[in-house]
């Protein structure tokens, strides 16, 4: 058994989020900490909503309310979304919290006094009508180094590189258009080239591991090419104060600071809430433990560069040396397991002009598992995927319904109407033990898939076992064994496709773990194969409210100890199976036609 930390990106709350954002950090995360669970290892899930930075304050004007309500309107509307996908995290929380705060502070003085936070003047921008400061990401322009036109900031995500907005050609701001005015300010940056050298070591380290993708490892490297200081704080005024700047309350940590740090405070917060403050230094400081970061590429740099500086930093592993703080020696991710981006019949998406189609709205018409398996199976895993609604529909209705739902359905149907009961097998003969060893073998094949995140080749591995099963049923042909004398041949073959779904729905659950409940109860078991998150309604554990009020908000939590071990588990013969249900609810051809329509396309 191993500790895994399962470190899953942090949504924005500036508004709902899409089904692109669940594609890259929600759905692969969730596949590897259930499969990981299941064969033996203790998973913490963490992750929250990402509530500080220009965009929430520039939403929140749009709008006519504080940063702090549209954080608590969208906050909720994401915990509800992802608990509703069946996202299975540990804890689920967000930033605004007072744990986090403290969290983030203590983290930055330590990486300071270590000597890898320097002050640096730099020329800020801001904004002439308005007189607020503009962040890097609010400003964009053509990249000086490859001519992109849509170039941000803070990067290029057309070449990667790391930019200033003083670098970019024709900088304008994306609020209003307007070209920003540059002023000088100061700021704390984090000294990457005095890291350079001990993350250039991890990198390569993690290279020779050979479990990185390609891409990633090779984009994380790349940038060791041009590694500068990069700024740490902005003049803005929601966000986490800089610790010794109390004086100046318009200068805050940057969002993305306090975003990665909240892998480790969500893991704090955590153990608090169990009673066992210290529990969380399992898998931060013990170096056995493993950790895996999940996330779409654009937030590759931030993972496999920054963060992970910011690790050294504290640990005191860079050129200038130091000690670890409180928290003691932090681990490194053991691997940054990026996705690539999915697009909505062939568009970016955009949801300023429609392009979109929140998880909210998804799930108020389809099936979660319908999402989750179109995601497993054709999502970005290592290459850019398009969602049509096409394709959503075929492999929904031809894969899913006429696939996998009409093996378990013509399984429980027969064992219903034949003998009401799962029936006691007598002599099996080559082709049963053909189709048991190899749906048994599956559980190597699958979970090693699995494993080593390459889910698509894992579900299609199950799949092809589906597959396997229902040509038994063919050749078999169970509902032409109706004589007396054949009754023990049919039991035998019912029997046989009893275990072989029930192990099918073992390998699938991790994938589908809504319908994986729904058919343990087809063939007469509980229903709860698969543990399903929950939101708890909390209470923040340091603050409270301006007025002295309790805060309180929701998060995800669950407790994932009811899994079946990733193995084969013997049927119980004598089980009653009554009618079955259709699992998964066929499609009609018109939704194409209709889901275009409503996004205008």
């Amino acid at each position: 058994m191993s500790r895994i930390l399962s470190a899953v990106a942090w949504p924005y709350a500036n508004g709902p989020r899409h089904i692109g954002h669940v594609a890259g950090f929600g759905v692969p995360s969730d596949v590897f900490s259930r499969y990981m669970r299941m064969a033996g290892h203790d998973v913490l899930m963490v992750s929250g909503t990402d509530e500080h930075g220009t965009p929430i304050l520039v939403a929140a004007d749009a709008e006519g309310v504080s940063p702090r309500q549209l954080a608590d309107r969208n906050n909720r509307l994401i915990v509800e979304d992802l608990q509703a996908l069946g996202l299975s995290y540990d804890l689920f929380t967000r930033t605004t919290t007072g744990n986090h705060y403290h969290v983030v502070q203590s983290m930055f003085e330590v990486v300071r006094d270590n000597g890898y936070m320097v002050v640096r003047t730099t020329r800020g921008a801001i904004s002439p009508s308005t007189g607020r400061t503009l962040p890097d990401r609010y400003i964009e322009g053509t990249c000086p180094i490859c001519g992109y036109e849509g170039a941000r900031g803070d990067q290029c995500d057309n070449c990667g590189n790391q930019l200033d907005p003083t670098d970019l050609i024709n900088p304008r701001s994306k609020i209003n258009g307007e070209t920003p005015e540059f002023v000088e300010t100061d700021h704390y940056f984090l000294d990457l080239p005095a890291l350079a050298g001990a993350l250039s070591k991890w990198l390569d380290d993690r290279e020779k591991s050979g479990t990185w993708r390609p891409n990633v490892i090779k984009f994380s490297q790349n940038f060791l090419e041009d590694i500068r200081p990069r700024a740490m704080t902005r003049d803005i005024d929601w966000g986490i104060p800089v610790p010794g700047w109390e004086d100046q309350p318009s200068k805050r940590l940057y969002v993305w600071f306090d975003a990665v740090v909240g892998y480790l405070s969500a893991s704090i917060e955590w153990a608090r809430r169990t009673g066992d403050p210290e529990a969380w230094r399992k898998w931060w400081n013990d170096p056995e433990a493993l950790s895996y970061y999940f996330m779409g590429k654009d937030n590759i740099v931030f993972h496999s560069q920054i963060w992970p500086a910011e690790l050294l930093g504290y640990n005191g592993e860079g050129d200038k040396g130091g000690e670890p703080g409180e928290n003691g020696h932090l681990n490194l991710p053991t691997e940054v397991v990026s996705s690539e981006f999915l697009t909505m019949e062939g568009k970016k998406f955009a949801s300023s002009r429609g392009i979109v189609i929140y998880v909210r709205d998804m799930l108020s018409r389809y099936q979660a598992d319908a999402l989750r398996y179109f995601i497993s199976a054709a999502g970005p895993e290592t290459s850019d995927a398009d969602f049509t609604w096409a394709e959503f529909l075929r492999r929904t209705n031809t894969e899913l319904v006429a696939g996998w739902g009409n093996l378990v359905n013509r399984t429980a149907s027969m064992i219903h109407k034949r003998f009401g009961h799962i029936p006691d097998p007598k002599d099996l003969e080559d082709v049963d033990r053909q189709l048991l060893d190899d749906v048994e073998a599956g559980f190597d094949e699958v979970g090693g898939l699995i494993r080593t995140h390459h889910q698509k080749a894992a579900l299609a591995a199950a799949m092809r076992l589906v597959g396997e099963a229902n040509k038994y049923v063919t050749d078999t042909e169970p509902f032409k064994l109706k004589a007396p004398e054949q009754r023990d041949r049919l039991g035998t073959i019912l029997w046989t496709l009893a275990q072989v779904v029930t192990d099918l729905n073992t390998m699938l659950s991790p994938f589908l773990p809504h319908s994986a409940n729904e058919v343990d109860l087809v063939l007469g078991g509980t229903g709860e194969v698969a543990p399903m998150p929950r939101i708890e309604e909390v209470t923040d554990l340091d603050v409270t409210n301006e007025d002295g009020s309790p805060r309180n908000y929701p998060v995800i939590t669950g407790d994932y100890v009811g899994y079946p071990t990733w193995e084969r588990h013997p049927v119980l013969v004598g089980r009653d199976v009554h009618q079955p249900h259709p699992v998964f609810h066929k499609l009609d051809d018109a939704i194409v036609e209709e889901e275009l329509g409503r996004a205008g396309a």
